[in-house]
C-alpha cells in the first residue's frame, strides 16, 4: 500500500469503530438514552472523517463548472439521506464507498506493480574500468563506442556487442521467454538482460535514450494514453449518463409528491406532508447512489491496462488499449517472408553433382567468396566453418549478375549462377530443389552446385494453424522471392495464399487489395519485420513487427512490437486481445443491467439505502475484481 492508501484505509477504520455502536444505538439494538442532537453529532464525525475528500471534490467541481461526477452523487445522495434523519444509512453509504474506493486503487496498484515488476529492465548504472578498478556510472552518461563491464547478476545497461567473455543471459524480461540465451564474442546484446554466468565486456553502441530498455518502458508507460473505442464509449457515455440521473432523480424528489398533493391519489399512506416528501426525497437519494457509473468507468480503463500487462509479460508489447481492440477483430493476416516465417539467415542445405570431397568444395567456395560481405558468400563461409586465409586468393573478379571469377592456390574458380556457367563455357546440371543455387566450376571443369536456402522457423507451421483456430479466415505470405521459393515456403507453413516477385510498392498494393476485400468489423494485420516493411506495417489496420528490438522503424511503423521474432506470439496476442475484451464486455452489461434493475427498484420505492450500497460498492468490487483477471490472460 502506498501513504495515500494507508491514510484512507485509517480514515475507514476510524470511522467504521464510531459508526458500528453509533449504528447500533440508532436503531435501538443496544438502548443508551442520548439526545437527538448528540446522536447527529456522532454521526458526523465518521462521517467527515471519512467522506471530507468526496465532499471537497465535490465542492471544487461545482466551483469549476464540472458538477456532474461521482463524487458530486454521493455528496448530494448522503447529504440528503442525513438531512432526512437517516443518519446510518447516510453514513453506511459514504463509508462503504471509499471501502470500495479503496480496494479499486489497490487494485490498480497492484496492476501498475506487476506490470512494474515484470518490466523491471531499467539498469541502475553501468561499469566503467578506470585504472583497473570498475566504477558505477550512470547508464545515461555512457558514450556511445564505450567498453562497460557487466558482471554475473547484473543487468545490462545498454545495447552493445561482446568484445571479450561469454556467457548466459537471461531474456525474460524481453521476450517472455525463460530459456537462458548463450552468448559470446562479437553477439549483441540487449539493455535490460540479465548476465547469469561469465564476466563480460561490451562496446556500446546505442546511447541510454535510444537502448531497448528505454524503448520498450516508454512503449509500455504510454500505452494508457491511446484510448480504445471501449474507453471513449465509456468517457462519453458517463458525461451524458451522470447529469441525466441527476435531472430524473430531482424529477424524481419533486414530481411524485406534487402530483400525489395535487390529486390527492395515494395521499392515505402518508400520515403528512412532510412524510411525503421525506419518503420520495430518500427514494431520490437511494436512486443517485445506485447510479454512480464508477463500475464502469473504474474497470474498463483497468481491464485494457491490466490486459496489457498480460501480453508484455509473453513478450507482446502494445501500444495502446486501441490497438488490443482492433487485434482482436482480425480476420486476416498477411506476412512477409525473410526474417517473419523464416529465419532469415541463409545456410548451405545440399551439394550435389560434385567430384569434390564436400569439405573441399565449401572450401573453394568459401575462399573464391571471402572478399565479399553478401549474405550468399557469408552463409558459405560459415558452411565451411574452417579458417580461411586470403593470402591464396588472388584475381578476384566480379561480374555484376553473374557471380565471381578467382585463382584459389593457382586453380581457376567460377563461382555463380547459371549466366556464370555459360559465361565461363562449362556445361551445368540443372537442380530442382528450391533455394539460391549456387554452381562452381574448377579450372573450366563443372564442379557441382551448392543449395542455398532460407530455413523456416520453428514454429511458423504451429503459428498458422493456431490462428486458424483463432478464427483467422485468411492467412497470406507476401514475399520478393521467386514463385516457386514462395510455393514451397507456403506449402510448408500453411499459409491459404502467397503472393511472390513482389517489390516494396508492390506489398502495399497487396495490402490494399487485402483491405477491400474486408467487410464489416473484420480487419487485418500484416506481420514484417518492422524495419523493410514500415511502409506496410502504416497501412495495415494493426502492423506487428517482428524480430525488430531495437529498431526505430520498428517502433514508429508498427502498432504491436514483439519481443522476439517467434511468430507463435501472434494467435496469442489475438487470444489475448479477445480475452479482454470479453472481459470488457461482461463488465459493461452486468453494471448496466444491475444499475437499471435497481434504480427501478428504488423509483417504485422497493430499494433502500442498504439495496444501493450492494448495487453501487458491491457492482464496483465484481467489476474490479473480474478486470484484474486481464492481468492474467498470458495463461492462455
Amino acid at each position: 500500500m502506498n501513504k495515500k492508501q494507508k491514510s484512507l484505509l485509517i480514515r475507514i477504520i476510524i470511522a467504521a469503530v464510531f459508526f458500528v455502536p453509533l449504528y447500533l444505538i440508532s436503531e435501538d439494538i443496544v438502548h443508551v438514552e442520548l439526545p437527538k442532537w448528540v446522536i447527529i453529532v456522532l454521526f458526523l464525525i465518521p462521517y467527515l472523517t471519512v467522506g471530507y475528500d468526496i465532499l471537497r471534490k465535490a465542492a471544487l467541481g461545482i466551483k469549476n463548472k464540472q458538477v456532474f461526477d461521482e463524487n458530486f452523487l454521493m455528496a448530494i445522495a448522503t447529504i440528503g439521506a442525513i438531512v432526512l434523519g437517516e443518519y446510518g444509512e447516510g453514513v453506511a453509504v459514504m463509508l462503504l464507498y471509499q471501502v470500495g474506493e479503496l480496494f479499486q486503487s489497490y487494485a490498480v496498484g497492484k496492476s501498475r506493480r506487476n506490470i512494474s515488476d515484470l518490466m523491471d529492465i531499467r539498469p541502475d548504472y553501468a561499469n566503467i574500468e578506470v585504472d583497473g578498478e570498475l566504477e558505477q556510472v550512470d547508464p545515461e552518461e555512457v558514450e556511445i563506442g564505450s567498453i562497460i563491464v557487466v558482471q554475473p547478476g547484473e543487468k545490462v545497461p545498454l545495447d552493445g556487442v561482446i568484445v571479450e567473455g561469454r556467457s548466459a543471459m537471461n531474456t525474460s524480461a524481453l521476450t517472455g521467454e525463460s530459456k537462458p540465451v548463450d552468448v559470446e564474442e562479437g553477439e549483441t546484446v540487449l539493455s535490460g538482460s540479465i548476465n547469469m554466468t561469465g564476466v563480460l565486456k561490451v562496446q556500446t553502441t546505442t546511447e541510454f535514450d535510444e537502448s531497448t530498455a528505454s524503448k520498450i518502458l516508454d512503449l509500455v508507460e504510454n500505452a494508457s494514453s491511446r484510448k480504445s473505442k471501449s474507453e471513449n464509449f465509456i468517457s462519453k457515455f458517463a458525461r451524458v449518463y451522470t447529469p441525466i440521473v441527476v435531472y430524473c432523480a430531482l424529477a424524481l424528489a419533486i414530481l411524485p409528491p406534487l402530483f400525489v398533493m395535487i390529486t390527492k391519489v395515494g395521499m392515505g399512506s402518508y400520515e403528512t406532508v412532510g412524510k411525503l416528501w421525506m419518503d420520495w426525497i430518500l427514494r431520490a437519494c437511494t436512486f443517485l447512489v445506485i447510479s454512480c457509473p464508477c463500475a464502469v468507468v473504474i474497470s474498463i480503463p483497468l481491464s485494457f491496462f491490466a490486459g496489457i500487462g498480460g501480453a508484455s509479460k509473453q513478450g507482446i508489447l502494445v501500444k495502446g488499449s486501441n490497438y488490443l481492440e482492433t487485434l482482436s477483430e482480425v480476420r486476416v493476416v498477411a506476412f512477409d517472408k525473410t526474417g517473419t516465417i523464416t529465419k532469415g539467415n541463409f545456410e548451405v542445405t545440399a551439394i550435389h553433382h560434385s567430384p569434390l570431397e564436400e569439405k573441399m568444395m565449401l572450401e573453394y567456395a568459401a575462399l573464391a567468396e571471402c572478399h565479399s560481405s553478401h549474405p550468399i558468400s557469408l552463409s558459405l563461409q560459415q558452411a565451411y566453418a574452417g579458417k580461411l586465409d586470403q593470402s591464396r586468393v588472388t584475381d578476384v573478379e566480379e561480374i555484376s549478375g553473374h557471380g565471381i571469377i578467382a585463382k584459389v592456390d593457382g586453380h581457376d574458380v567460377a563461382i555463380g549462377n547459371e549466366k556464370m556457367m555459360t559465361k565461363v563455357g562449362v556445361e551445368f546440371h540443372p537442380c530442382s530443389h528450391v533455394g539460391t543455387i549456387i554452381h562452381m566450376a574448377l579450372d573450366g571443369a563443372y564442379a557441382g552446385h551448392i543449395v542455398i536456402s532460407d530455413e523456416l522457423k520453428p514454429t511458423s507451421k504451429e503459428a498458422m494453424a493456431a490462428l486458424k483456430r483463432a478464427g483467422v479466415e485468411k492467412t497470406v505470405m507476401l514475399t520478393g522471392d521467386a514463385k516457386s521459393v514462395a510455393e514451397k515456403v507456403a506449402a510448408e507453413v500453411g499459409v491459404s495464399d502467397f503472393r511472390a516477385e513482389l517489390l516494396p510498392a508492390d506489398k502495399v498494393n497487396a495490402v490494399e487489395e487485402l483491405l477491400a476485400e474486408c467487410s464489416g468489423n473484420k480487419r487485418l494485420a500484416f506481420v514484417g519485420d518492422g524495419i523493410n516493411d514500415a511502409p506496410v506495417l502504416s497501412r495495415a489496420d494493426i502492423g506487428i513487427a517482428m524480430g525488430a528490438l531495437g529498431s526505430d522503424a520498428a517502433i514508429e511503423a508498427a502498432d504491436i512490437v514483439l519481443m522476439d521474432d517467434d511468430p507463435i506470439k501472434i494467435p496469442k496476442a489475438i487470444k489475448i486481445s479477445r480475452k479482454c475484451l470479453g472481459i470488457v464486455k461482461q463488465n459493461i452489461v452486468f453494471a448496466l443491467a444491475v444499475k437499471v434493475v435497481c434504480l427501478v427498484l428504488a423509483a417504485l420505492g422497493i430499494a433502500n439505502m442498504w439495496v444501493a450500497i450492494i448495487a453501487d460498492v458491491g457492482v464496483m468490487i465484481l467489476a474490479v475484481l473480474n478486470a484484474i483477471r486481464c492481468l492474467f490472460v498470458s495463461k492462455l
